[in-house]
């Protein structure tokens, strides 16, 4: 393997251990729930969530979900529910 490509892996490493660098701005994903399938997302600094509680309420099992899975790599406007960081 080519010394510079090494040094690209390495830096990669390092970065995924370094989520502070990172901040979500938008993006969609494909929620397996226990009833339903959901597209759940966050995009011009609002959360989206296709299920019926969402609708209502404007948060749901799935956001929270995907808060707690991203940390902080989200943007301090889109922590809608202050929560302990430990599982």
């Amino acid at each position: 393997m080519q010394s510079s490509l090494i040094g690209k892996i390495e830096k990669a490493n390092r970065y995924a251990q370094e989520t502070e660098r990172i901040t979500v701005t938008e993006f969609s994903v494909n929620f397996r729930g226990e009833h339903d399938n959901y597209t759940t997302g966050y995009q011009d600094g609002k959360w989206h969530c296709s299920c019926h509680f969402f609708s209502s309420w404007r948060v749901c099992s799935h956001t929270i979900a995907m808060e707690k899975i991203l940390g902080n790599m989200l943007p301090k406007e889109a922590l809608t529910i202050q929560y302990s960081t430990s599982p």
